[in-house]
Order: C-alpha cells, then sequence, then structure tokens
C-alpha cells in the first residue's frame, strides 16, 4: 500500500474539523440536558470541551483510571500535543474516552458505570420507528432464502444511518434533509434497490456458502435501530445454516454516543422477545435460546474502544478473529479502522486496504466520514459531479469484501 495523509482536525472547513467544533458541542449539550450530573461532573465535561475545541494539549488520563497504562501506551509520543494535530481517529476515541471520565463513569460514586448516552438509546429502542421495523419482519417469510439474505443485508447495511450522534448533528443544524436521520431501506426489501457505490454482496454470498457453515464474526457499530436489524441478520444466518456458530463483539463501554454494549444487545433481544408481532418475538426467543446456547456468544475485548486501526491489532483478538470462516464490520468507525483513516485515493483496492486482517472480512457501512476505497473511477467522477459531500452525508453505501485466498 502507498502511503497518504492521515486524516486531521486542523483544516478549516473539513468534515474531521465539523465533528470537533460542530458536532462535539451539540453531543455536550445534549448529554448535560439529558442526565442531572452534579457541578463537578459539569464542570469537568465543560473543561473538556473547552480543552478540544480551544486549542488545548492532549493530557494523559489521571493515574488512577483503570486503563491509564493502556492509554499511556496508545497515545506515546502524542502527550503535549495539540488536539487538532493528533490522528483525527485517535483524537476522536480519546474525546470519548475523557467524556467518560469527566462523568464519573470510572470512578466510585453516584454516577460509576452509568451510561452518558443511555437516554438517547433507549428513546431511539422503545420509539415508534422500531415498532415499525418490527412490524415489517413479518414478510420476511414471504421472501425466497437468497431474497431474505439479500433483505436482511440491506437492512442491517442502511441500518447505520441510524447514528445518532449522526442524526444528532442533523438535528442541531436543523437540517431538512430528515431521510439522513434514519434507516431509508426496510427490512424487507431487495439488496437491488439500494443505491450502492461498492456492491460485493455476490462475494459476500460466495464466502458465507464457500465452505459450509462455519464460525462468523459480526463487529458491531451502534445500538438501537442498527442493532436490531444485526441480530435479526445473525438469526438468520444460524436459522438458514450460513453460520454454525456466530460471535457477536461489542464495545467493553459507552463510546461514540450509540456503539454497541452488551447491555444495548440485551436490552435489543429483549425488545424483539417481547414484541406484539409473532415474526419478532420468534426472533427474540431464537437468539435467546441461541444465546443460552452457545451458538451466539458475545464478546468484547478493550482494543475495540482503542484508538488505533485494526493494522494493530493486539495477538489475543488477532488470533481470535484468525479462526472466523468471515468478519462482518460494521458501521463507518469500523471502517476508518479497517482500512487506515487517511486520505486514500477512492479508487485505491478495498482487497489491499484490508489485506491485514486477520480473517476474510466483509464491510457493510454507510459513509459518513471523509476516508472510502475500493470505488470505481466511474463511480467516483458520476459521485463528484453531484457537487454534494457524498462522502459524509449518510446517503451512499458500500458492500465491500475482500474474501478467503
Amino acid at each position: 500500500m502507498p502511503d497518504a495523509p492521515v486524516i486531521r482536525s486542523d483544516v478549516p472547513g473539513s468534515f474531521a474539523r465539523s465533528v470537533f467544533h460542530e458536532r462535539h458541542p451539540a453531543l455536550i449539550r445534549r448529554v448535560l440536558d439529558a442526565l442531572p450530573y452534579g457541578p463537578a461532573e459539569r464542570a469537568a465535561i465543560e473543561r473538556l470541551l473547552t480543552e478540544s475545541t480551544g486549542g488545548g494539549v492532549l493530557e494523559p488520563l489521571p493515574p488512577d483510571a483503570p486503563d491509564a497504562a493502556q492509554w499511556l501506551a496508545w497515545g506515546e509520543g502524542r502527550w503535549g500535543e495539540p488536539w487538532s494535530e493528533a490522528p483525527f481517529l485517535w483524537a476522536e476515541s480519546y474525546f470519548y474516552r475523557r467524556l467518560l471520565d469527566a462523568t464519573g463513569y470510572f470512578r466510585p460514586g453516584a454516577w460509576q458505570g452509568v451510561d452518558p448516552f443511555a437516554p438517547f438509546k433507549d428513546a431511539e429502542l422503545r420509539g415508534t420507528a422500531v415498532d415499525g421495523e418490527l412490524a415489517a419482519l413479518s414478510g420476511l417469510s414471504d421472501l425466497p432464502p437468497d431474497r431474505r439474505t439479500d433483505a436482511l443485508l440491506a437492512s442491517a447495511l442502511w441500518g447505520n444511518r441510524a447514528d445518532l450522534s449522526f442524526a444528532m448533528a442533523a438535528e442541531s443544524a436543523e437540517s431538512d434533509e430528515s431521510d439522513d436521520r434514519g434507516p431509508s431501506v426496510p427490512a424487507a426489501s431487495p439488496l437491488a434497490t439500494s443505491p450502492l457505490a461498492a456492491d460485493d454482496s455476490a462475494l459476500l454470498h460466495a464466502e458465507l456458502t464457500r465452505f459450509g457453515p462455519g464460525r462468523v464474526c459480526l463487529i458491531a457499530d451502534n445500538a438501537g435501530r442498527e442493532l436490531l436489524p444485526d441480530l435479526v441478520l445473525i438469526d438468520h444466518l444460524l436459522t438458514a445454516a450460513l453460520a454454525a456458530e456466530v460471535v457477536l463483539h461489542v464495545k467493553p463501554q459507552p463510546y461514540f454516543v450509540s456503539d454497541a454494549t452488551t447491555a444495548d444487545v440485551l436490552a435489543t433481544v429483549q425488545r424483539l422477545r417481547t414484541a406484539p408481532v409473532p415474526a419478532a418475538e420468534a426472533i427474540g426467543r431464537r437468539l435467546w435460546q441461541a444465546l443460552t446456547g452457545g451458538t451466539l456468544t458475545i464478546r468484547t475485548h478493550p482494543f475495540h474502544c482503542a484508538p488505533l486501526p485494526y493494522h494493530d491489532l493486539p495477538a489475543d483478538l488477532r488470533a481470535e478473529l484468525a479462526g472466523a470462516t468471515l468478519t462482518i464490520l460494521k458501521g463507518d468507525l469500523n471502517y476508518r479502522r479497517l482500512v487506515g483513516d487517511r486520505h486514500w485515493p477512492p479508487t485505491t483496492p478495498f482487497a489491499a486496504a484490508a489485506g491485514h486482517f486477520p480473517s476474510p472480512v466483509a464491510a457493510l457501512r454507510t459513509l459518513k466520514s471523509d476516508v472510502v476505497v475500493g470505488l470505481a473511477p466511474t463511480t467516483v467522477t458520476r459521485l463528484d459531479a453531484t457537487g454534494t459531500p457524498w462522502r459524509t452525508n449518510g446517503r451512499h453505501a458500500v458492500i465491500q469484501v475482500r474474501p478467503h485466498p
């Protein structure tokens, strides 16, 4: 792979800069409105915002933080440099880790273990939009098996548009593009109707069936309206014998507003189990049985909240993923970590950018940040000609696969 400049947030007018100077302030306002943090926590949160947007420098975590040593190693050579000069991926990840520290998430006290994003996640999971998506599951049984797989891939893919931080940014900007705030593809829609910038869905089908049912790993992204179709897809992989076992990897702690944790998985399975829709209830019941029976396993690892690309996977996690017949990566952040958060030419081959990953890998991603690879030159020309921020507005998506050699 040729080198490419690392994406940073110090470029005026860039998407990365807007995340720190527009999205993060909006997020902080929502967090402070959602939970009654006391003066100490509120002051610490405000200090973090000022520090990360007002020319402050990166400082290590307090020595008594449970992961202080790990972050010291991850940040070696960065401490004392301005936030804006750090790689965007690194700085954005550290912002969310510092936000947890400011809220008291890790410290003994009343706020220990309280997810600062829980009010947003809970409201979304209880919302009427989820009711509609649960109702749509009734139509899945009418589809032939291949069409059903396509429909569930489409739902999981476009469910990534339900990123809560993305929705908050749109709401804060009073965007009139309301369809950027949630999935536009219902659970039963055929994949062929989705406007994909790159579509390796046939290759994904081939990888799922090449060696018979094996162990599929799915590295989740967001909770709520995205995790719901992910779990439905997992149920389909198991019931259709496309996987003998699924390992669902989630974050070990709240992260990037809506990233899924174990608690979010359990809440979503319970939402399915208690749905007044027989098809949804049956899926929830099967997922519960899969969890208790071991064909579905939830796992996590500290590296899932690391500010580093997957090229730097630790040995234990690399060995675990290497045993998978296929790893499915969901969402924008996982994509950035897979190919490297750099200004790659968009025609850079996906197989080259993802060639370091220890198993065959499929990326299901809606485009919500600058980095993208694996596009045909004609596609890049067509998208550039629209004059829209197609890399970041959530209106375009990719299914990309680096298959087994």
